[in-house]
């Protein structure tokens, strides 16, 4: 998840989704990895198209992009939407995560 200091839409995915997320199918195929993107852009996700819209949710697998989504729709499309980039994760059964979501 990309985010930075004083964003209203991060703050909302903060109190309907964040909580919850760890706890869910999802949030354990694709752990939650907070940037700052006021902060120095992490080595390990040089090859990774850096953005500044927040929150954006960033899927990767293996340091490459699977899937994208610019912005937070609330929480009656955002499942919806991450079981759609979620779906697009080659399967994988010898690493249970499958997937990185930033």
């Amino acid at each position: 998840m990309l985010e930075k200091p004083g964003c209203p839409w991060c703050k909302r995915f903060d109190e309907e989704i964040a909580p919850a997320y760890p706890n869910t199918v999802e949030g354990r195929r694709a752990p939650l990895r907070r940037i700052d993107i006021t902060r120095p852009w992490p080595a390990d996700l040089e090859g990774i198209r850096k953005e500044r819209l927040t929150p954006t949710f960033i899927l990767t697998d293996r340091g490459l992009e699977i899937a994208r989504l610019r912005g937070y729709p609330g929480d009656q499309f955002f499942w919806s939407l991450l079981d759609d980039m979620l779906a697009k994760l080659p399967d994988d059964e010898t690493t249970p995560a499958g997937g990185h979501s930033n």
